[in-house]
């Protein structure tokens, strides 16, 4: 019978992208991107926090503007002030709904992601990226044969 995993092993958590007809699609990402907006009142503060650039951000809030039904974000035009940015009705109704959909999947699969780090033990510390060789483990993929000469 396996062992229960220690108390403090985390049990992991849920990423959730919601799939919306004709290929649109909001994720962890944009979401992220909203909240930052709603937070510092800026797309290049917003974008400069998540580490892209204001024309990143700036082509994924067009997007997320165009594939709703009316925009999430409103810019202000700058000023002795400056500019500035804002959620609109929508884009607080499109975070709030996204951030209920993802407490209720993630309440939902607490059991299930208990169980999934039960199987997956603790992180190994030579490496946890897939990525990376295993330095103890030879190369996975050993090297394929040579190409014939041309004409052999």
């Amino acid at each position: 019978m396996a062992e229960a995993a220690p108390a403090n092993l985390p049990s992991g958590t849920l990423s959730l992208r919601i799939d919306l007809p004709g290929g649109r699609r909001f994720g962890p990402g944009k979401a992220a991107l909203l909240a930052h907006v709603e937070a510092l009142g800026s797309i290049a503060a917003a974008g400069r926090e998540m580490g892209m650039s204001y024309a990143r951000a700036w082509r994924l809030i067009e997007a997320m503007n165009a594939e709703f039904a009316a925009p999430l974000v409103q810019r202000q035009a700058g000023g002795a002030g400056g500019g500035g940015a804002l959620l609109t009705e929508t884009g607080h109704a499109v975070l709030a709904a996204y951030r209920a959909a993802l407490e209720a999947a993630s309440a939902a699969a607490e059991a299930p992601l208990a169980r999934f780090a039960d199987l997956a033990g603790p992180v190994s510390p030579v490496s946890s990226d897939p990525i990376s060789p295993d330095p103890v483990s030879p190369d996975p993929v050993p090297p394929g044969p040579t190409s014939p000469e041309p004409g052999s």
